[in-house]
């Protein structure tokens, strides 16, 4: 990976981290995911409107546009979901690991990239750390364990968010070809602005929405501009670098939110979580140094 490609996704990771916490310890997840994307919405539109009219998207920049949608809707949804169900030093990793596993093979027979053998090693130690941090717990009782984890919601929605991660990182390779990142990404971010209460009308009533607002204005409107930083840095890393390496080496975002998870909100913090970290810093560390 460049130096540029490297710094951007490191600054990405810790933005990236950073709002997950923030949605975490919420009261409402789903409502407060929300909120941080209309947040973000409203005080960047100036910006995406000089962008929109500068530079506007081809005809195949739309199409992008409007996959990513769809994707990005369903990723905010299952991941707020998940976050309501478990631990997040348990959902983040298990929801980042999946989709790690399938990019780089995505990106290889699809977008015809080539990943070097030291890139493969560093994509292998990033896996396994995961794995570590993640199912350490959930295979404590072999299998009987994990067909009882795999029952749990929080898992099954962790897992699906894996999937979705892996579709969108493809699509957005592409996407960022056609648009401009930063106009990507606020499209991207309307998906939850309008999305959300379409899909989550329970979870929206008027109360529920006044409710979170009142708790956590300030950290709804810092976590919209984290989401809408952490994404764009890492689309940008995309123009510059294959989507093989940026995918794995930003899970170094992982070791962040399994140590916010076990130091500011108390979660468990064995050695398996301990040792999966670890693992995940020299993987990422390899793919950085991989050329």
């Amino acid at each position: 990976m460049t130096g540029l490609a490297v710094l951007l996704v490191v600054l990405s990771a810790f933005a990236h981290s950073g709002w997950n916490f923030l949605t975490k310890r919420a009261s409402n997840p789903e409502v407060f995911t929300w909120a941080a994307a209309v947040s973000a919405n409203v005080l960047l539109f100036p910006l995406a409107l000089f962008l929109l009219l500068r530079d506007p998207p081809s005809l195949a920049g739309w199409g992008f546009v409007a996959a990513t949608w769809g994707l990005h809707l369903a990723y905010f949804t299952t991941l707020s979901r998940a976050y309501r169900h478990t631990d997040l030093s348990l959902a983040y990793p298990m929801a980042r690991g999946t989709g790690l596993v399938l990019v780089p093979i995505l990106g290889v027979f699809l977008l015809k990239e080539h990943v070097t053998p030291l890139a493969a090693i560093g994509i292998g130690l990033v896996v396994t750390g995961i794995f570590a941090v993640s199912a350490g717990d959930l295979l404590r009782d072999g299998v009987a364990g994990l067909g009882k984890a795999l029952r749990q919601p929080g898992v099954r929605y962790a897992l699906a968010t894996g999937l979705i991660i892996a579709a969108y990182s493809i699509v957005d390779k592409r996407g960022v070809a056609h648009v401009t990142p930063l106009l990507y990404m606020y499209f991207l971010t309307t998906s939850a602005t309008l999305g959300m209460p379409l899909l989550l009308r329970s979870q929206f009533t008027r109360t529920n929405v006044i409710a979170e607002w009142r708790r956590n204005a300030r950290l709804i409107v810092v976590s919209g501009l984290l989401q809408f930083a952490a994404y764009s840095l890492v689309l940008t890393a995309l123009t510059v670098s294959r989507v093989s390496y940026v995918a794995p080496f930003r899970e170094i975002g992982i070791v962040v939110g399994v140590l916010l998870g076990s130091i500011l909100l108390n979660e468990s913090f064995k050695r398996s979580r301990l040792l999966g970290a670890a693992l995940i810093v020299a993987g990422a560390t390899t793919i950085a140094l991989a050329p």
